[in-house]
């Protein structure tokens, strides 16, 4: 069973038209396409609403099912809509808004500190990323700037995609020691900030990015907190 995950190819779409095609057994809803972004590479999973004639369900999450299919999981007990009703899913779409300027943020921070990266996590006003840097920077409000240089310059954001044997043959792309991007599926989706001269990072990544870094607006970064031997958490936070 597989899902059309419409929000890679559209991440601005807020709503969408479609079908219910199975319930789980835990309650859990999977429609033939998703606006939703399920939970999976530090991006947690969207919520929102699922409407029918005669009926309303509040989404907490999404979250990856068996293949390539996407469990909407309701916010509590309620009324499911059988398979084969068409539905309209309703993204909250301020909360997945706020995490695509984070999610892209990073990817920036990541450009700032060229350190391999050992975690990370992705909120509504905040994220972080886990370095494997044994000394801590000496100049944090230099890097802090950087980053608002980089956002400032209002650099596009796309997507490339490229074989599971090209991204062999390139090691580098991948800045994340202890997340492998996923392979398997015979292409790895790039996101690209920048083009050009004037490209900054190029890496793999499934979640989801605002157009343009100039929409993540001004960041202030939080105290590098350590985290292991080598380990150093780095906080963002939106304006």
């Amino acid at each position: 069973m597989s899902t059309d995950p419409i929000f890679r190819s559209q991440p601005y779409l807020r709503d969408l038209h479609t079908r219910v095609v199975a319930l789980t057994s835990e309650g859990g809803v999977i429609c033939a396409g998703s606006v939703f972004y399920p939970t999976g590479g530090g991006q947690p999973g969207d919520a929102g609403w699922l409407r029918w004639p005669g009926g309303t369900l509040e989404i907490a999450t999404a979250v990856k099912g068996d293949g390539d299919s996407i469990i909407l999981v309701p916010a509590e007990p309620a009324a499911l809509p059988p398979p084969g009703t068409q539905v309209r899913q309703e993204l909250a779409w301020d909360r997945r808004h706020r995490h695509m300027r984070v999610h892209t943020a990073l990817h920036l921070l990541s450009v700032v500190i060229p350190l391999p990266v050992t975690g990370g996590q992705i909120g509504v006003d905040k994220g972080r990323l886990d370095f494997d840097m044994p000394e801590p920077p000496e100049d944090l409000a230099a890097l802090e700037a950087q980053l608002n240089a980089l956002i400032a310059r209002d650099l596009a954001v796309t997507e490339d995609w490229i074989t599971d044997a090209e991204l062999a043959a390139n090691p580098g792309l991948v800045k994340t020691l202890r997340v492998a991007p996923p392979v398997g599926q015979g292409r790895v989706r790039l996101i690209r900030i920048g083009g050009g001269a004037d490209q900054v990072d190029l890496q793999p990544c499934g979640g989801t990015h605002v157009a343009r870094t100039g929409e993540i607006g001004p960041v202030r970064l939080g105290k590098i907190e350590k985290k292991g031997r080598q380990n150093r958490r780095v906080s963002l936070h939106l304006s």
